[in-house]
């Protein structure tokens, strides 16, 4: 069975079956897949009291029950799902009486599908905000994760990858596609991956990467063909469409899709449907899109190269994988397991690493992410003979990465914090013995208390170093030494 859309049912409430027939065909074509469809006023009101719903959509004048008692039974039961009032043109009056009274919105018959399509669209948006919005309330004063079997495979103890699990675990069971967005080498196919466990979706995780494909290349990645369908099309061909369907397609840098692939991908995601190269009949599909890209999907919108409504259709949720210079408290983390990653795949014992190294890296803004780091370990264990992981390799590799060899300005907490939020404020300069007292006990700080290193990094030797620091023991903060 295909994953349900939405995930709780909308319910349908109309005495004429024509008309409920007519609401199931029009939902149903649009992808909207779980309902309760009722003309019998009495069962929807046992529905509402037993049933969880995710909105309901009622006609107001009815027997047995009518809709204005079935909204307030659908207060009482379920205040938070949205209620959608159906009602003749003489009825305006009352239609309006009933959004006073809580119905999120109102048809007037005759009703067009297009007008049902955007109602029910808009209503199940506001109850998926709802719920993000509760899942996250709940968890917004704990550290818990209530699934952390999801994230096994993501290293991290980072209160803002925290947050982000959290948000994922909200809004995993959805089946609206989720934008992914980060550096080079920051995670996103793991982040990915996540979404695919926390969702519950029965079927596989497929990752494919789109940069470089033209437009009949991406077609028959995903689509698939039919034999003679082009030149040299001897037999059929499936696409991935079909090994991800009931589960979830991860489409890699997005942001580099050919303009004509948008369209086509845009179509899958409104119509779930696609047409294999040379057939003419569409093939409905139940999966679930995941996009990542590393662009500026804002900037490629207003130069032409991206679509803004394939924008919107994909960034249903958002989802921003931070950068690995802005979670530098999993560095020791990170460092462990990939030493014992490496180590298991070069068959060597694991190799301890250096006090020092942990200070060192923290240096290093990592343009490549996590990646980069993980290459970096590889290398070095790689190359390593010791018990003890040599600082030497990773001090040669920093420094010969130039501009990224030492931390920006924004991340030198200590000094900042010093000038402009701690004891002197406006335009006061602290006394220069201050300054030189900051910047050696940051270097040390950073050093790992090491003092050669941390004469490297303010560029000094270390015999003036540790002139600086008996002399900063011996002298009384704020006075200068001549």
């Amino acid at each position: 069975m295909g994953t349900l859309n939405p995930l709780n049912a909308i319910l349908v409430v109309d005495d004429e079956e024509p008309i409920v027939s007519g609401y199931r065909i029009v939902l149903k074509q649009h992808g909207f897949n779980n309902l309760i469809c009722h003309t019998d006023s009495r069962k929807a009101l046992e529905c509402i009291q037993t049933q969880i719903l995710d909105v309901i959509l009622i006609d107001l004048n009815m027997p047995h029950v009518s809709g204005e008692q079935l909204l307030d039974e659908a207060g009482k039961w379920q205040p938070e799902v949205p209620v959608i009032i159906v009602t003749g043109r003489q009825d305006i009056e009352s239609a309006v009486k009933s959004t006073r009274k809580g119905a999120y919105d109102y048809l007037v018959k005759p009703v067009t599908s297009e007008r049902v399509i955007t109602v029910v669209r808009n209503a199940l948006r506001l109850r998926k905000l709802q719920k993000e919005n509760e899942i996250l309330a709940r968890g917004y004063f704990s550290d818990e994760i209530e699934h952390p079997e999801f994230f096994s495979d993501i290293v991290t103890g980072n209160m803002e990858m925290k947050t982000m699990f959290k948000y994922i675990e909200a809004i995993a069971p959805t089946p609206y596609p989720v934008l992914l967005m980060g550096e080079t080498g920051a995670g996103k196919e793991l982040v990915a991956q996540a979404v695919h466990k926390a969702s519950g979706r029965r079927g596989s995780f497929i990752a494919v990467n789109v940069a470089g494909l033209d437009d009949n290349m991406f077609s028959d990645t995903l689509f698939g063909h039919r034999k003679g369908a082009f030149s040299g099309a001897e037999t059929a061909r499936s696409g991935l469409i079909v090994s991800a369907d009931g589960g979830t397609l991860f489409l890699d840098e997005i942001g580099d899709l050919s303009t004509m692939s948008q369209i086509k991908l845009l179509r899958l995601i409104q119509e779930h449907s696609y047409t294999p190269l040379g057939e003419d009949v569409p093939i409905a599909t139940d999966i679930r899109i995941i996009a990542a890209t590393n662009a500026d999907l804002d900037v490629r919108q207003k130069d032409g190269r991206f679509r803004p409504d394939l924008f919107y259709r994909l960034s249903a949720h958002n989802i921003h994988v931070p950068p690995l210079r802005k979670r530098l408290d999993d560095l020791p983390l990170l460092v462990n397991c990939f030493l014992q990653r490496a180590a298991d795949v070069l068959k060597k014992k694991k190799p301890s690493a250096p006090k020092e190294l942990i200070p060192l890296l923290a240096e290093y803004s990592f343009p490549g992410n996590v990646r980069e780091l993980e290459l970096m370990i590889n290398d070095a264990v790689a190359r390593h003979k010791s018990k003890i992981l040599s600082l030497s390799y990773f001090k040669e590799y920093i420094d010969s990465k130039g501009s990224h060899a030492r931390t920006k300005p924004e991340r030198n907490m200590v000094i900042s914090g010093s000038f402009g939020h701690g004891k002197y404020f406006a335009e006061t300069l602290p006394p220069f013995a201050d300054v030189k007292r900051l910047l050696v006990d940051e270097a040390m700080h950073r050093s790992g208390g090491n003092c050669s290193r941390a004469a490297e990094i303010l560029k000094t030797n270390r015999q003036a170093l540790m002139w600086h620091l008996k002399k900063s023991k011996e002298q009384p903060e704020g006075q200068d030494s001549v």
